[in-house]
């Protein structure tokens, strides 16, 4: 028997998100979930329209946007979620039992950010069964968010009809909203050494991976302060063990709340790999790229206190925090609009032991549900 909770179909809810799941949608390669999603919201009776996000950014979809018309006299809205996965999502098979969703254990789910999508879907169900008083309602997904928001920053908010909104792409639970997040610098550093035959005459070799490795052991990495923290994720090079390596990349990332810690631990990191170099006689090229900026928001604003009390009607504990991460919220707000993240209950995300528990994924819609209709 399907169960219902304020309009909310479990069942449906369920299938929605197990079908989503399913539908590969790793960043750069959206097309899958993004014609589907144009299809379901055509379905509504909505006119769907597609950006060229896609051609600029290298993937094969451009963000998508909708909007339900409502009452010209009550505020408008957008709601925000993601498209694309990180990678381990070809092949995904939901596992549903015990009323949690996990993957069935070679991939992620993919609850970042599909169970977002399948809460809006099923508020858009819901309003068309069970018509309710709202203002415009526009949606938007996007493309490229793990690739460093890249949706997002070529989304063009002028757009938008609204003033404030929510993105769902926090891992808290459901009551949990983001106050502030931190700017990303990337770091991208070649070390140029030179080529030699390991065996026969090593002297003559400059080793970029040694070189790069002496840096590495000078710099501050991890959590550096409340506000910032820095990373190394990415080291390539070498060619063969009898060859001294010429060559070597490696890339990391830097964020803050604070956008002058933020730059001027950049320039420390770049400077230990160049006075690294230096010292061997290797060249080094650093290479640093601003992804998005920080947002700081003050928890009185009206797109707080309408979510502080859409929750608390629905008895969901309501938490303010601010974000080691970054989301589509960032560039929003950078646009001028007002984004406020919301924790959706996706946990241990970008791992095969991801999992999501459906009591979440239907708090989910009807935290949205409470939400439109108190506007």
């Amino acid at each position: 028997m399907e169960q219902q909770v304020d309009g909310i179909n479990e069942e449906r809810l369920t299938q929605e998100f197990i079908r989503l799941a399913e539908i590969a949608s790793p960043s750069f390669r959206e097309r899958g979930i993004a014609d589907y999603l144009k299809h379901r919201l055509a379905g509504f009776g909505l006119e769907v329209t597609e950006d060229d996000t896609g051609d600029r950014i290298g993937g094969d979809t451009g963000n998508i946007y909708t909007c339900l018309p409502g009452d010209k006299n009550s505020p408008a809205l957008f709601l925000c979620a993601h498209m694309d996965t990180v990678n381990m999502a070809d092949g995904v098979k939901v596992v549903f039992k015990d009323g949690v969703f996990r993957s069935e254990g070679s991939t992620i789910l993919g609850g970042d950010d599909k169970a977002a999508i399948a809460a809006i879907i099923e508020v858009l169900e819901v309003l068309r069964r069970q018509p309710a008083q709202h203002g415009d309602l526009e949606i938007i997904f996007t493309v490229g968010e793990e690739q460093g928001l890249l949706g997002s920053k070529h989304f063009d908010c002028s757009r938008l009809k609204s003033e404030f909104g929510y993105v769902l792409d926090s891992d808290g639970d459901p009551g949990t909203m983001i106050t502030a997040a931190p700017a990303q610098n990337q770091l991208d550093v070649i070390i140029r050494g030179r080529a030699a035959h390991a065996g026969i005459e090593p002297e003559r070799g400059i080793n970029a991976i040694q070189v790069a490795g002496q840096a590495l052991a000078r710099l501050p990495l991890g959590r550096i302060d409340a506000e910032t923290t820095s990373n190394i994720g990415v080291i390539q090079g070498g060619k063969a063990t009898n060859i001294i390596p010429d060559s070597c990349f490696i890339q990391g990332e830097v964020r803050s709340l604070d956008r002058a810690k933020m730059d001027s631990l950049t320039s420390k990191i770049g400077s230990e790999f160049t006075r690294a170099a230096e010292a061997a006689g290797a060249g080094s090229e650093v290479r640093v790229t601003f992804k998005y900026p920080e947002f700081h928001l003050d928890r009185d604003l009206p797109v707080f206190r309408i979510a502080a009390g859409a929750a608390g009607k629905l008895g969901l504990k309501v938490s303010y925090e601010t974000s080691g991460g970054g989301s589509d919220a960032n560039n929003i707000n950078a646009a001028g609009r007002t984004a406020a993240n919301l924790g959706i209950g996706m946990k241990q995300v970008h791992t095969t032991e991801e999992f999501l528990r459906l009591s979440d994924l239907v708090a989910d819609a009807r935290w949205l549900w409470e939400i439109i209709t108190s506007l």
